[in-house]
């Protein structure tokens, strides 16, 4: 029936169980987490595997994958709700502990570079993660440590969020290769992570938004060159109701995001009411699609309070997965081995743009 969504039948991709000893020898993965466009699509399966196993063990009250004395600092210079308690919660269950830091109350409010800072925090913890303005801070902790440095939401990217909503699409659609995905709204940080998950795990993306908000051209580099590998297909219009025909999955994000609070009536303006999420549009999708929003949500504005608290929504599921993907990576990084081994395979987006032509303007401008 329409407006109906059941999770998917897992049997039908096997059970699936994981060790430090049976799965992570001789795994490559890549030093950092910054975009997602350092992963190979192997690691993809392997954290969204790992992360069903971890959502497994929670509901059953049994935490057998652990990381006894691993420290994970976690820097925020924007407010957070589910990026901050699903890493400290990770943190705890995975037998760690995650190290909270405010950048207002850190050295580093007063002065003292980032690369000092980084160098600093690698004395006492095995990760960081940080939740920044500018995604060249991530970059400048990157280069400047050799321990993982996890991109908790940056201006240009967010792959923790693509990793929960990845596993929600596997939990209500199954196999991920073929699935379509249709994303509203502005093209911003967590559309340009979806784009280059979608395309590793061989989905299909349409982005529709106004050409003033298309994804980062990076982003659609990227993901256009993975999907070669993968069979993705990747488009970008103006226009909600190409992008919706036969989706499987219709995806949003606020119109107006942090920081940008002085162009909030101008942006309203320009994607109120095309752009926004409702019934209507809702029925251009397949009957059985589901709607996603990786929160908070402005009801009335980028959704409509019967889309998101409708029966075709599973934002909460959503929210929750971010604890257990979130740990899957943390148990990974601390399970494949030395980061320094694997520095190199960071390289990866500079090595898939290089070279490559540009899509509507330099390399960091949008992409339509």
């Amino acid at each position: 029936m329409p407006g109906q969504v059941k999770e998917a039948n897992h049997a039908q991709r096997g059970d699936y169980e994981m060790t430090a000893t049976t799965q992570m020898e001789g795994l490559a993965f890549p030093k950092d987490l910054l975009s997602l466009g350092e992963l190979e699509p192997t690691n993809l399966d392997e954290i969204l595997r790992l992360a069903e196993v971890f959502k497994q063990e929670r509901n059953s009250g049994r935490f057998s994958h652990q990381v006894p004395a691993s420290s994970l600092a976690l820097i925020f210079e924007k407010p957070s709700t589910r990026t901050r308690v699903s890493f400290e919660v990770g943190m705890f269950e995975l037998g760690g502990h995650a190290v909270v830091l405010n950048s207002r109350d850190m050295q580093i409010s007063r002065g003292e570079t980032i690369e000092d800072t980084a160098r600093t925090l690698s004395q006492f913890c095995q990760g960081i993660a940080a939740r920044v303005y500018s995604h060249e801070t991530l970059v400048r902790f990157s280069k400047a440590v050799d321990i993982p440095i996890i991109n908790a939401l940056s201006d240009l990217y967010h792959p923790c969020q693509t990793l929960a909503d990845l596993q929600t699409i596997r939990e209500f659609k199954g196999d991920l290769r073929g699935v379509k995905i249709a994303w509203i709204g502005d093209g911003d940080n967590v559309c340009n992570s979806l784009l280059l998950g979608a395309s590793l795990a061989g989905m299909n993306m349409s982005v529709a938004c106004p050409r003033k908000y298309a994804p980062l051209n990076e982003a659609m580099l990227v993901s256009r060159k993975m999907a070669e590998g993968t069979g993705s297909e990747i488009i970008v219009t103006e226009e909600p109701l190409e992008a919706l025909d036969k989706a499987d999955v219709v995806v949003t994000d606020t119109f107006v995001s942090m920081g940008q609070d002085d162009e909030k009536s101008k942006r309203l303006e320009e994607f109120i009411p095309k752009y926004q999420v409702n019934d209507a549009l809702m029925s251009r999708a397949k009957p059985n699609a589901i709607f996603m929003h990786c929160l908070p949500a402005h009801r009335g504005e980028e959704v409509s309070p019967s889309v998101i608290d409708g029966p075709q929504s599973v934002v909460w599921n959503e929210a929750q997965n971010r604890l257990h993907s979130q740990k899957a990576v943390l148990y990974m990084w601390r399970k494949s081995g030395s980061p320094r081994i694997n520095r190199e395979l960071t390289g990866r987006i500079e090595a898939l743009t290089k070279d490559a032509p540009a899509v509507g303007g330099a390399p960091r401008g949008r992409a339509i």
